[in-house]
C-alpha cells in the first residue's frame, strides 16, 4: 500500500509540474504592460472659418499604437510653486475656458486622434480669430496611450442586467 500511495505522489508531482497554464499575450512574456506617454508643443492653430475651429498640425505617434487603445490628452495648464520642485498641472481634454468674464464667451481645447497621429482643436462660442495669442502659442500637450483589447462580446444593456442579477423594480423606485 505504501508503494503504491508513494508511486501516486510521486506522479501527481510530476504531473502537475509539468503542467502550463495559458501562454498569454504573444510578445508580453507574463511582464506588465505600461501605457506609453509623450508630450508635444504646439505653437500654432489653423482657422477654419466653415466651422469655427482653430486645428493645429497632425503630430504623429512616435511608437506603434493599436485600434483598439485608449488615448488620453492633457494640456499644461500651470505650475504648482507651492511645492519644490515645482510641479506641473496638467488638465485633461476637453478642457472650457471662459474668454471674457461677464460675456459668456468661452472655447475649448479638445482634440481628435486615429492609431497614427492626434490633431488638438480649438472650438468656441465666438469667432475665434479674436482668440488672444497666449492661448494658442506654446501650448504644450501629453498623450497618454493606454494599451487595451477589443471586447470580446458586445452585450445589450438586458444582458448586462441579468448577468449583474439586477432587479430592474428596484431601479424603478429610485426614479
Amino acid at each position: 500500500m505504501k508503494n503504491i500511495l508513494l508511486f501516486l505522489a510521486l506522479s501527481s508531482t510530476i504531473l502537475f509540474t509539468s503542467c502550463e497554464g495559458d501562454p498569454g499575450p504573444p510578445g508580453l512574456d507574463g511582464g506588465l504592460v505600461y501605457g506609453q506617454v509623450f508630450e508635444t508643443t504646439v505653437n500654432n492653430y489653423q482657422y477654419d472659418a466653415g466651422t469655427n475651429t482653430l486645428n493645429s498640425s497632425f503630430v504623429g505617434f512616435p511608437f506603434e499604437v493599436f485600434e483598439s487603445d485608449a488615448v488620453l490628452a492633457y494640456r499644461l495648464s500651470g505650475k504648482d510653486n507651492t511645492v519644490s520642485p515645482p510641479a506641473d498641472i496638467w488638465t485633461q481634454l476637453p478642457q472650457n475656458k471662459f474668454y471674457q468674464v461677464g460675456t459668456g464667451d468661452f472655447f475649448q481645447y479638445n482634440f481628435n486622434h486615429t492609431f497614427f497621429d492626434v490633431q488638438f482643436t480649438i472650438e468656441g462660442n465666438f469667432n475665434l480669430t479674436n482668440i488672444l495669442p497666449a492661448d494658442t502659442t506654446n501650448q504644450t500637450f501629453r498623450i497618454a496611450v493606454v494599451p487595451a483589447e477589443f471586447a470580446k462580446t458586445n452585450p445589450t444593456m438586458e444582458q448586462v442586467i441579468e448577468m449583474m442579477q439586477v432587479d430592474v423594480s428596484e431601479i424603478d423606485k429610485i426614479q
